[in-house]
């Protein structure tokens, strides 16, 4: 039996930092079951559906803990009556829509209004040391902050870049060179990850199971360009989890859509779990103009097909909806475009809205 039936920890989570995955592990451990509710105001440009998705992530293993969450932009002020009757209304309401249980034994806080947010529920107040690491701390300096997030939130925050484009446009080279430079910002950036594209390798596997073939002539199939999809988001996802603020794709599982077309001849399937790809910075698209073609014996395009291909990916990158930019001119010019183009964009992701702030809050 545990000391609690039902206990409640509250907050904004914005972000989700190790703090507050301690105080949920320790209720979980003091209480039959936990409620875990995210309130978002709209000032705050983390969504709440993301806060949500990473504190579940990140508990899975708690099983008596239910993370849900609800918006709720009634001002802050612990002083005012009617504000916590807003508050509080929006806290019962967002229990009862996860079939939580009304009745809350324990209310879990590490701020001064916790007795009287438990006063309002009728429940023991159980006081958490404050964490040595803060939300509002993490807002300012997202990078050196970012050990105190999990990797699941890492993974989201992370600015993922991808760089696409046709046989033989230099994509890995620009990858490369873009990885090496965030990299070279030392501390937690020097952990920047480049993800390879896992086509090249997927390559030999058909070519092996067809080895009197020249690689003009192997035949693909719709198995094929899915094994490669998942494998790819696959890659990229572990890394995310585990690199940097920024993390560089040498193509993605949006691109490999493309190179179906290119090799079945048909428009790409829309029915593969493998093709939602999470939110991109951008896309980084290699011109095919002005770079010699080199074949290192796993390529078989021509300049006619690399001339296509460009088309196709500004076409399908177009039509997704998805920023991209060309890169075209020599590869210091390229790679020289490619950074003024990310780091504004690196630099919007780090910044977060101005939360609601009132008395007796932070």
């Amino acid at each position: 039996m545990s000391e609690f039936g039902h206990g409640l920890f509250i907050g904004k989570f914005y972000p989700p930092h190790r703090g507050h995955h301690a105080v949920i592990e320790a209720a979980a451990a003091r209480c039959d079951r936990v409620s875990v509710l995210v309130m978002a105001a709209a000032p705050e440009t983390v969504p709440l559906a993301d806060r949500v998705a990473w504190l579940r992530d990140t508990h899975s293993a708690q099983r008596n803990v239910t993370v849900t969450g609800i918006p709720c932009d009634a001002p802050l002020d612990v002083t005012d009556q009617r504000v916590w009757a807003a508050q509080v209304a929006a806290m019962r309401a967002g229990l009862r829509a996860a079939g939580c249980p009304p009745e809350v034994d324990a209310v879990f806080c590490g701020d001064d209004y916790g007795d009287e947010l438990a006063r309002w529920f009728d429940a023991a107040c159980v006081r958490i040391p404050r964490s040595a690491v803060s939300a509002s701390a993490v807002r300012r300096d997202l990078a050196g902050g970012w050990l105190e997030l999990a990797p699941a939130t890492r993974a989201g925050l992370t600015t993922r870049v991808v760089v696409l484009g046709a046989e033989s446009t230099g994509t890995t080279t620009v990858a490369t060179r873009l990885q090496q430079h965030y990299a070279a910002r030392g501390g937690v950036w020097a952990t920047t990850h480049n993800v390879e594209e896992y086509g090249r390798d997927h390559t030999a596997v058909v070519w092996q199971r067809q080895p009197d073939r020249a690689i003009t002539e192997l035949a693909w199939d719709h198995a094929d360009f899915d094994a490669i999809g998942i494998e790819q988001k696959r890659r990229e996802e572990a890394a995310a989890r585990a690199g940097s603020p920024i993390l560089l794709c040498d193509t993605d599982a949006f691109a490999t859509a493309v190179w179906e077309r290119r090799y079945l001849g048909t428009a790409a399937r829309g029915d593969q779990v493998w093709k939602q790809v999470p939110r991109r910075a951008v896309y980084l698209l290699t011109d095919h103009a002005d770079v010699p073609w080199h074949d290192d014996g796993m390529r078989e395009g021509d300049l006619e097909i690399r001339a296509a291909m460009t088309d196709w990916f500004a076409d399908a990158l177009t039509a997704a909806g998805h920023s991209w930019v060309l890169l075209t001119g020599s590869l210091a010019e390229r790679v020289d475009l490619a950074v003024r183009t990310v780091d504004p964009l690196l630099n919007l992701a780090m910044s977060f809205g101005e939360p609601l702030h009132g008395p007796g809050f932070e």
